[in-house]
């Protein structure tokens, strides 16, 4: 299926590009998130009409995620997690709780943009996972896990 990207995303194009993606992605995510829109003859037209205010937007969302970043780059979130004598969990750390973790200390971050190239936090100890906060905006928070107290 063809689309309109109405922001920029990785691995997929720029504001304004049209790209072709399986019609799955494209029904599933990228239109109901308002994310992309079908490419037609009649959208491009509308596209185009309405370019500047979506590069306004983005600009503002752009900026907004800086502002953001710049608070949020090594900040250092703490985890109460229960865990064995030899200091593996019983659970994991997920990017869900590490969203959450990051919501106490006042930060509105969604669990999709916690990124966790080698997956669950899995024993205790200090960890560096990526926050993107943006395309363009990744910033690093360091995850100390702690062993909760039996």
């Amino acid at each position: 299926m063809q689309v309109i990207l109405l922001e920029k995303l990785v691995n997929l194009g720029e504001l304004g590009d049209v790209v072709k993606v399986r019609d799955g992605y494209a029904r599933n995510f990228l239109i109901p998130k308002g994310k992309a829109r079908r490419a037609t003859d009649a959208a491009i037209e509308e596209f185009q009409v309405r370019r500047a205010e979506l590069e306004k937007v983005q600009a503002d969302r752009l900026a907004a995620a800086r502002t953001l970043g710049g608070k949020l780059d090594g900040t250092t979130v703490r985890i109460t997690e229960k865990a064995g004598v030899d200091g593996r969990l019983f659970g994991s750390v997920n990017n869900f709780d590490i969203a959450e973790g990051l919501k106490k200390l006042g930060f509105e971050v969604e669990k999709g943009m916690v990124r966790m190239p080698a997956g669950p936090l899995k024993s205790i100890g200090d960890a560096v996972v990526d926050v993107a906060l943006h395309a363009d905006v990744v910033v690093q928070v360091t995850v100390t896990v702690i062993a909760e107290a039996a």
